[in-house]
């Protein structure tokens, strides 16, 4: 054999072949897919326990107070008179239909001058019984200023410096002070100030709270609704006055993100599911 043929044969049986790099096999798609459909099954949980859980409690707080203005009204109303008495079953919100109707009624009479008459008579009569008449008096006062239609009380919100300078409460103004009150505070403190009464409620409970008086200038007015400032006491501030469409907006952006994640997991099982396993070299 030639020389040089021979060293040409042994250089190249001493040069390994290249080899092209064998490329990852693929992770499984498994642990991504389990991880997508926990998620989207914690996002459509939570969505549902949002829109279920208010639902809920409002039906059983309506249901739990219709059933008691029947527990008042239908022992009022002789049973001849009722449904109930010909039917083989109750008729829930019969004694609120019946309850509302005779104070709509009471409330025409009343507008009436022979209503009138009727009521200042028994208003007379009233006030003459020594316990009584404190009692009611006080009583048709705060109704009166409630539910005035032209009232201003508890319908305004504000804010005020308090317990102590620099921190500020969320208060409702209730009403101006009497002559008597205002005397004796512009005598007291000096000068011309209006003073108003305003209640500071408690969180999380908002019926409890303080009652004082201070000087008009000194209270922030604030432009949110007197439900949205029960709201933002009774949650200590986690329920912040917003649009209710919010809510809404939050719930279906949730949806859309659930979908887009099952949407991006699709292909990958798909594919691994089509994708022969390779075997391990």
């Amino acid at each position: 054999m030639d020389p040089s043929a021979r060293s040409s044969a042994s250089r190249g049986a001493c040069v390994a072949p290249t080899l092209s790099p064998i490329p990852d096999a693929p992770e499984p798609a498994s642990s991504k897919t389990r991880v997508s459909a926990r998620g989207r099954l914690r996002t459509y949980f939570l969505t549902g326990v949002i829109v279920a859980g208010p639902l809920a409690i409002t039906i059983y707080i309506t249901w739990w107070f219709i059933a008691l203005i029947d527990g008042w009204v239908k022992p009022l109303v002789p049973a001849s008179y009722l449904p109930d008495h010909y039917l083989p079953f109750s008729i829930p919100g019969l004694g609120l239909v019946i309850a509302f109707v005779a104070v709509t009624l009471l409330g025409f009479l009343t507008a009436n001058l022979v209503g009138r008459s009727v009521v200042e008579f028994g208003e007379v009569l009233l006030a003459r019984t020594p316990v009584i008449s404190g009692l009611y008096r006080g009583l048709r006062q705060i109704f009166e200023t409630l539910f005035s239609a032209n009232g201003t009380s508890f319908r305004t919100v504000g804010l005020v410096e308090f317990p102590v300078k620099g921190t500020w409460s969320v208060v409702f103004l209730s009403a101006p002070a009497a002559n008597e009150v205002q005397g004796a505070l512009q005598a007291k403190e000096g000068g011309e100030h209006d003073y108003v009464g305003v209640f500071l409620p408690c969180a999380p409970n908002p019926t409890t709270g303080f009652f004082f008086y201070l000087p008009r200038a000194e209270i922030v007015e604030i432009a949110i609704s007197v439900d949205d400032a029960a709201k933002l006491v009774m949650s200590a501030g986690v329920i912040q006055p917003e649009d209710p469409r919010a809510g809404f907006h939050a719930m279906a952006a949730s949806l859309r993100q659930a979908q887009v994640a099952e949407g991006e997991a699709a292909p990958d099982t798909e594919k691994a599911r089509r994708e022969p396993a390779r075997p391990d070299l």
